[in-house]
């Protein structure tokens, strides 16, 4: 995840930014994730940054370092309990990537993805990192994103955060029965009833991270 974070940031230089996270899940609580960021609208700013040997004070590594760390990821996550299919399309001419990994439960999910940030950096996980950004109680799901990164959104200083307004970061949940109720008033119910979008611009994300998280509930079984 810190791979998908220096990606975001990278977005946040250029500007032109689309993330997408896109969360299936099925009345057992099984399901797909499914992550994208679209960078190919400022491919030739991307390119100038990755040429930089620093960037706010850290290092810019090379095309070949993150595919290395995304595919060292993709390798470590696919090992975890209850997590597979995990795939990563990475396409570094118009800088879009994608994510994906089928789950057995919401927890395993977030374990899963937490045991291989953890094992990745060599480092224990925070306190931010061990929260839990998904619930799940087979006719209620709460979701927010992870707070170890809404917390480097909150952190970040960008000289013209204006040209955030131009980025779109879209959250989607789909389920397998009709949404009942759902609380962020950002959000839209799809015309089957059993999906539910929301959808900002990533500047008014970086000054509220909480514009995307949801309590929704479906209608019995």
């Amino acid at each position: 995840m810190k791979i998908i974070y220096l990606l975001f940031i990278l977005g946040l230089f250029t500007s032109c930014i689309e993330i997408w996270d896109d969360l299936t899940l099925n009345n057992d609580g099984s399901g797909t994730l499914r992550y994208k960021i679209n960078l190919s609208e400022s491919k030739v700013k991307v390119n100038s940054i990755l040429a930089l040997d620093s960037l706010d004070g850290k290092p810019v590594p090379s095309k070949a370092q993150i595919s290395a760390k995304i595919n060292e990821f993709v390798r470590i996550l696919d090992a975890q309990v209850g997590i597979s299919n995990v795939l990563v399309e990475e396409n570094y001419t118009d800088f879009i990537f994608k994510f994906s990994c089928d789950f057995s439960s919401i927890r395993n999910l977030q374990d899963g993805i937490k045991l291989s940030i953890a094992q990745l950096s060599n480092e224990k996980l925070t306190t931010a990192a061990d929260q839990f950004w998904l619930s799940w109680d087979g006719n209620t799901l709460v979701r927010s994103i992870p707070s170890y990164i809404t917390q480097q959104i909150k952190n970040y200083k960008l000289e013209d955060a204006e040209q955030l307004k131009e980025g779109v970061y879209t959250s989607i949940a789909r389920f397998e029965r009709p949404v009942a109720s759902f609380e962020n008033k950002l959000g839209t119910l799809s015309k089957n009833q059993m999906a539910v979008m929301v959808r900002t611009n990533t500047f008014e994300l970086k000054e509220n991270q909480h514009l995307l998280d949801n309590t929704i509930v479906l209608t019995p079984r």
